[in-house]
């Protein structure tokens, strides 16, 4: 089964958080959360928005960004508005890492300088008023586009009707 990292930079709203959770959840992500966080693990909105889905999570909290790249190796994507390529032009290798920023700033530009040929953007239109994207939206996205270009392992590709059939 291929192995897919998510990555949450100091995130500052539950609610994100825990969207976040259930896409892992739903796809077999691991969830690795960076601190500082805005708010407590157990903060009644973020158990609300993973609901119960939290026994299916591969989650593993760091202190800080630099205990996250002492405690792990392999290829790193950084989402950013401020990338110069999307996020379909990348290609997604087993084992991969998705980094997202917190909400109010983004990843580090330093962060972001060190590793240019990594930095991706989800497209977006052009206007003042539309920074970027719900951070739980891009991160099921960047998911999404990464389980696209595996072919969707290991994945229920068919649903089926609860009183008729089809």
């Amino acid at each position: 089964m291929a192995e897919l990292n998510i990555v949450m930079v100091e995130p500052e709203i539950p609610q994100n958080t825990g969207n976040v959770a259930r896409t892992c959840a739903a796809t077999g992500a691991r969830l690795h959360l960076v601190g500082p966080m805005g708010f407590r693990i157990d903060d009644k909105k973020l158990k609300r928005a993973g609901l119960d889905y939290w026994h299916l999570l591969d989650i593993t909290f760091y202190d800080s960004l630099s205990d996250f790249f002492a405690r792990n190796t392999g290829n790193f994507f950084y989402f950013s508005t401020k990338a110069r390529r999307t996020h379909t032009q990348a290609q997604y290798p087993d084992g991969c890492y998705l980094v997202f920023g917190k909400e109010t700033a983004g990843l580090p530009e330093e962060l972001l300088r060190a590793n240019r040929e990594h930095c991706v953007r989800i497209p977006m239109r052009n206007h003042p008023d539309a920074r970027s994207l719900n951070l739980s939206n891009s991160v099921a996205v960047g998911v999404y586009e990464v389980l696209r270009q595996w072919d969707y392992p290991g994945m229920l590709r068919q649903g089926e009707l609860h009183r008729l059939s089809w």
